[in-house]
């Protein structure tokens, strides 16, 4: 089953996964990048639409909404992004106000509302982990925000180190402990030649992947612990884009034969 997807960058939309690939049920993936001054117009119909601005400036607009002039980053490794949230059913159109770059999840959905965006100021950061395995993150989209199914957010990796580490899992609805949760991460590196190995596996190992993941790749984890590891001499970058059938919560669950890693 395909768990990697390759994206060479190509103007204006270019679908990266769609539901079904490598075992996904929610989640829908692609890469919008526009030159200044080009628009792109689309409807969300039966999904919602989250778009997170990797680079540039844009103005979404639709029936209800005009998001004027968002993206104050360069690029991923510069800064927090906006955040645009489209609910189902609704046309929008994307006008470029510079070379743009937006990343768009899409999952199913009847939840009716408001379009909204999410601005940098809006974003926690937070650190996590310790050693070797620290690393930084933005919470973006979470379940403090209205969605069917999404919890969005980027991860910042330094030289060398391990993220999503000691491996974790969120596979089961057991709340306060678990969530039922696929995820999929897409990476950038700096300098862009960098490479990372990412690890997806389950305890009675029916999935056991492992894969070398380079600048504008995907990997798609349906369930499993899910370690990656970065090469020294680069930073690693990787936008996160979870979805949840009933519960959208920042849990997970260690695995044990690597929790004593944490001490506890």
């Amino acid at each position: 089953m395909d768990r990697l997807k390759h994206y060479d960058p190509v103007n204006g939309f270019a679908q990266i996964s769609t539901i079904g690939d490598g075992g996904m049920k929610l989640t829908e993936f692609g890469i919008i990048s526009l030159k200044s001054g080009q628009t792109h117009s689309a409807a969300t119909g039966t999904r919602e639409v989250a778009m997170i601005i990797l680079g540039g400036k844009c103005s979404i607009r639709g029936e209800g909404f005009d998001f004027k002039h968002i993206g104050e980053r360069e690029d991923v490794f510069s800064g927090k992004g906006h955040t645009v949230y489209i609910p189902c059913g609704v046309e929008y159109c994307i006008t470029a106000d510079t070379d743009v770059e937006i990343a768009q999840a899409a999952s199913p959905s009847s939840l009716r509302g408001e379009a909204y965006m999410i601005a940098p100021h809006q974003v926690k950061e937070v650190s996590i982990g310790k050693e070797t395995y620290q690393r930084d993150a933005h919470l973006m989209l979470t379940d403090e925000f209205p969605s069917s199914h999404l919890f969005i957010g980027e991860a910042f990796v330094p030289s060398g180190h391990h993220a999503s580490y000691p491996p974790h899992r969120h596979d089961f609805d057991n709340l306060p402990l678990e969530v039922d949760m696929e995820e999929l991460y897409f990476f950038r590196f700096n300098p862009r030649q960098g490479y990372g190995i990412q690890k997806i596996y389950t305890d009675d190992r029916s999935i056991d992947f492992t894969c070398t993941i380079r600048h504008n790749d995907t990997t798609l984890i349906p369930r499993g612990y899910h370690p990656v590891v970065n090469a020294p001499g680069y930073s690693m970058y990787y936008l996160w884009i979870m979805a949840g059938e009933k519960n959208r919560k920042f849990l997970s669950v260690i695995d044990p034969d690597h929790k004593w890693v944490t001490g506890k």
